[in-house]
């Protein structure tokens, strides 16, 4: 499993034709907002997994 699970296969030319198409349908203008709300998505994933993390820690110093 060295690879992901749809991203092994593709060469740099297919990356180029996928981020033409992406520019062609959501324009130039779009492209940062989307980032940036990828962006924040990523972020507060981390953030509850962290804050998960934590939980179980504390959990388990209450156990023992």
């Amino acid at each position: 499993m060295d690879q992901l699970l749809f991203l092994g296969n593709l060469g740099t030319g297919e990356i180029i034709i996928i981020a033409i198409i992406v520019l062609l349908l959501f324009g130039g203008k779009k492209i940062p907002e989307l980032m940036k709300g990828i962006g924040k998505g990523v972020k507060n994933f981390k953030d509850g997994v962290k804050g998960l993390e934590d939980d179980i820690k504390i959990d388990d110093t209450d156990k023992k």
